[in-house]
């Protein structure tokens, strides 16, 4: 009895010393981008589409009738394979693309080969549609993400965007309630989340009065690729 408990005692030692030996691996959080440290008075609009094609147009009149020539659609796959004439209509005006993958689910709960095929997948579409790569940038359906994600899509060669100031347009909660969510939190450097799908009605007209605010205080628009280049 006594042998065994002793030869017990001598396994458990072996066992500790055995699991005190195996490298462990230390992975630092990665996050997406939210907005750029700067004093300078700048901000990125970037508009999510993913359905829908009474929104778009009209979002694309307001910058326009604003003289804004600078902001990012994030744009999906499956609704730039059915609407390539809007698609290209954005791109004929000088706004950036980008990419807003495939299938509208989280990248979370998905393997990283999953993840690499979505994101393929919509850059291809693209690229067929508008001539030439959109820019290698992703915001993720529903802003999902955690670090695994994160640095799937980086060695891929994406930066991964989110946002600092939401909109929430996508809640209808009238022109108004969107104009001033965003003006009450807008700051330089900041990416401001907007949508063009149809689910979102008030963003063209809540979309002027923000332009004109802004410009009255002095921002200035560009894309999110232009933002990025302020990092101090």
């Amino acid at each position: 009895m006594l042998k065994s408990f002793k030869r017990l005692g001598q396994l458990l030692c072996l066992t500790s010393l055995t699991l005190m030996l195996i490298p462990t691996v230390s992975y630092a959080k990665e996050i997406p981008i939210y907005s750029v440290p700067t004093d300078e008075k700048v901000v990125a609009l970037t508009f999510d589409i993913s359905w829908g094609e009474h929104v778009a147009l009209p979002v694309l009149d307001a910058l326009a009738l604003k003289f804004v020539d600078k902001a990012t659609f994030f744009l999906s796959g499956p609704w730039s394979d059915k609407h390539p004439e809007v698609v290209q209509e954005i791109a004929r005006r000088g706004y950036e693309i980008a990419s807003h993958g495939w299938h509208h689910y989280n990248y979370s709960q998905y393997s990283d080969d999953w993840i690499r095929e979505q994101v393929t997948k919509t850059e291809q579409t693209l690229e067929q549609i508008i001539g030439h790569k959109p820019s290698r940038l992703i915001r993720t359906p529903n802003g999902d993400y955690n670090t695994r994600v994160v640095r799937t899509l980086r060695n891929m060669g994406y930066e991964v965007i989110q946002w600092d100031t939401d909109s929430l347009d996508w809640k209808k909660p009238g022109v108004e309630q969107v104009a001033a969510r965003v003006l009450e939190r807008v700051h330089p450097g900041d990416i401001i989340l907007m949508h063009a799908s149809d689910s979102c009605p008030d963003t063209p007209e809540a979309l002027l009065t923000i332009l004109e605010a802004l410009q009255m205080e002095g921002y200035r628009f560009v894309t999110v690729s232009e933002l990025l280049k302020y990092q101090k």
